[in-house]
């Protein structure tokens, strides 16, 4: 067994936070619409108008002007009566489509137990000697092998343009501050040199090349975490919720993985990401969604992650990113 790095208190993504007020809102929105006592007086108004309409055709004692008095009455009240149905379906297709968001993006980080996430059973890899024990650490992550190991190989195709991964990248440079990345941790001196790679966040930057990050999740001791200095090839930036749709850092511009692509995602509750294969895209699981009723549903893939005893998750698509080459850091 080797222990995942797990949050003890996960965080909420900024996402997350976002998705609880737009839901907060639209039930706030569907309860005023709802509630009126308005909507109800209007209601019994036009019932009372049907009751007093006349019946088999017969022309009542008012004669056809009263006739043409409650038509015109009946047609305002019903229209009243229709628009605020159909502020009602809105308010409650809204608040629906909130709340599927919301829960989409709680079940794909919540999909195991807490005793299961916080451990993984691994098979043994060729990367890494059976002698001696590991130095203790307060985290620990997997082992990316190398990329003649078993397993399906990357087929996707960076982005639209079919651009390589170096123009894709330096589109989006310099990286702005606070924006979350994955990092590749450097060896230990003593060490071998694993893949590992951790969430981190932009603290600095040094130039268009060169940042310093920070593990956001907290040391042993309650510091903050670690930060590091990183090169551009020892980064790999995460698509930016809070830049415009058609920006180069939005989910937007990245590739969207095919099924049986190789791709590296963050594990559910933990800040390491690990090597996955793509069961279903984006694309797929949204058409799944839709069968099923939802009205939307946000980005996510279904992974299998290496060495997992093929367990499937569903990650949003902002924790899913290209499988690293193999770059000299």
């Amino acid at each position: 067994m080797e222990r995942r790095r797990a949050y003890k208190s996960r965080p909420v993504s900024s996402e997350e936070t976002q998705c609880w007020s737009q839901s907060r809102s639209s039930l706030n929105e569907l309860s005023n619409v709802y509630a009126p006592p308005a909507t109800v007086d209007t209601i019994e108004r036009a019932n009372r108008l049907l009751n007093s309409w006349p019946k088999n055709d017969h022309v009542p004692a008012e004669g056809i002007a009263g006739v043409k008095s409650t038509y015109t009455k009946l047609c305002t009240t019903l229209g009243e009566v229709r628009t605020t149905a159909e502020k009602e379906c809105k308010a409650i297709e809204d608040a629906l489509e909130r709340l599927g968001v919301l829960i989409a993006l709680r079940t794909a980080s919540e999909s195991l137990a807490p005793e299961t996430r916080n451990k993984r059973p691994r098979g043994p890899s060729p990367s890494i000697s059976n002698n001696g024990t590991p130095a203790p650490s307060r985290s620990v992550s997997i082992t990316i092998p190398a990329r003649n190991s078993v397993g399906p190989q990357s087929s996707s195709t960076l982005p639209r343009e079919k651009q390589t991964r170096k123009e894709f990248l330096y589109k989006q440079l310099p990286l702005a501050l606070n924006r979350k990345v994955a990092f590749h941790v450097p060896a230990k001196p003593g060490e071998q040199d694993e893949s590992n790679w951790i969430l981190a966040v932009v603290t600095r930057v040094a130039s268009n090349t060169k940042y310093e990050v920070q593990d956001p999740e907290p040391q042993d001791n309650g510091a903050p975490g670690l930060k590091y200095t990183a090169g551009i090839r020892s980064i790999v930036p995460l698509p930016d919720p809070n830049v415009p749709p058609n920006h180069p850092s939005h989910l937007n511009s990245y590739p969207e993985f095919p099924a049986r692509s190789t791709v590296m995602a963050l594990y559910p509750d933990t800040s390491c990401f690990y090597r996955a294969e793509v069961l279903a895209s984006p694309k797929e699981v949204q058409t799944a969604g839709r069968s099923n009723g939802s009205t939307k549903v946000p980005p996510m893939y279904k992974l299998k992650f290496e060495d997992d005893e093929n367990q499937e998750h569903s990650i949003h698509a902002q924790w899913v990113v290209e499988f690293p080459p193999e770059d000299k850091r």
